[in-house]
């Protein structure tokens, strides 16, 4: 996992985000249609409340039945790269962060994900809130781990709110 500090993001063109990696042992199509497959993201990610269409660039899509998702890019089996509204210190939409999801056919038949949030501003509430997103983001690459290689789904029962039925949301993990 990388953090960007903020003299790092200034220098080298970033604003305060962050990356997270994983190897999943499968071809990278396979991989790649776990994200942007809307039945096979909602079996371990978008668990309550699903994925309401495939990732197509320059399309919305709704995540867990409520949080909205622009799909700016989509490039088979390599990259895709999305948009979604973070919140104010009052929990009110202010600015969108931007996700970048990179996938690298490895020798051994597996695909290495990297997936980068930033966009994040300044500031106590902007980065305790890139806190959460880095938890759900690392937690997603496991879960999709897990589902793609085994069809196991993890993330039932893994938070909380989700033990009540209700996607997880930062005040309720």
């Amino acid at each position: 996992m990388t953090y960007y500090r903020r003299d790092q993001a200034r220098s080298c063109g970033y604003s305060l985000g962050f990356s997270v990696s994983g190897r999943i042992g499968k071809p990278v199509a396979e991989v790649f249609d776990a994200v942007v497959n809307p039945k096979k993201l909602s079996a371990y990610f978008t668990t309550i409340g699903g994925a309401s269409a495939p990732l197509v660039a320059g399309s919305d899509v709704v995540w867990w039945g409520k949080v909205p998702v622009q799909v700016d890019e989509v490039v088979k089996d390599s990259r895709i790269v999305l948009r979604w509204d973070a919140t104010d210190a009052d929990g009110k939409p202010a600015y969108k962060t931007r996700i970048e999801m990179n996938f690298e056919p490895l020798d051994d038949g597996g695909t290495f994900v990297t997936i980068a949030e930033s966009g994040w501003q300044e500031g106590a509430v902007g980065l305790k809130k890139s806190y959460l997103n880095c938890e759900g983001w690392s937690q997603m690459l496991a879960c999709m781990k897990a589902y793609v290689e085994y069809g196991i789904n993890l993330r039932d029962g893994y938070y909380r709110s989700e033990m009540k039925g209700e996607p997880a949301s930062e005040n309720n993990i």
